[in-house]
């Protein structure tokens, strides 16, 4: 058999591996990951409408001055927000994100927010995946911000620690919880069941 007569063979196998790929990949949904967990009690449930809107809150320039509030806006106090990074701070290492301290709830809660689809450095850190690398975005922000997280965790030892992302975010806050697992002397050894990760729409 000629070459000739192999190459458009083998063009039409890998038009048909690419289709199969884009069909499965098309009708697979995140619904498949969890479809044999249980569900979650009232108890476990309490946190996430709450914890939601302090993520959306990541994406407002001004806390003071709303511009995406949903109704009834965040249910947050501005004045419990301990910092804020954007953009130019976080210098392409990972999206926005905020530290806030609830006392309402007992909670020191790190949120950060998803890709911005203008913004060139989210799709560095969504493609920053290379083969052996050690060094990740969660490490950064770990990095930046445990000194932080330990001062606040001393100064409040009954309250949790919680992580909650959006999109992007939630594969840096789901990264950044097994780093605070791995490093609990940097914060103080605290304990265990007081890290919690919340993950809102998954990217």
């Amino acid at each position: 058999m000629s070459l000739g007569r192999v190459i458009p063979i083998l063009e039409r196998v890998y038009c048909l591996a690419c289709a199969r790929w884009a069909w499965k990949r098309c009708l697979y949904t995140a619904g498949h990951d969890s479809e044999n967990w249980e569900l979650a009690s009232a108890e476990e449930f309490q946190p996430v409408p709450h914890l939601c809107r302090w993520m959306l809150a990541v994406y407002e320039d001004d806390l003071r001055n709303l511009t995406w509030a949903p109704p009834g806006g965040y249910h947050m106090n501005p004045d419990w927000v301990i910092l804020r990074k954007d953009y130019n701070e976080t210098c392409g290492q990972s999206t926005p994100y905020m530290i806030y301290l609830d006392h309402k709830n007992a909670d020191i809660v790190l949120a950060i927010r998803g890709q911005h689809l203008g913004n060139q450095s989210d799709y560095a850190v969504l493609f920053d995946n290379k083969l052996g690398q050690t060094t990740f975005d969660a490490r950064w922000v770990f990095d930046a911000e445990h000194e932080v997280l330990k001062d606040l965790l001393e100064r409040n030892p009954t309250y949790t620690l919680t992580f909650a992302g959006h999109s992007l975010g939630t594969g840096v806050m789901a990264l950044l919880t097994m780093v605070v697992l791995q490093n609990q002397d940097l914060l103080g050894n605290v304990e265990r069941n007081r890290n919690r990760c919340y993950a809102l729409a998954p990217a």
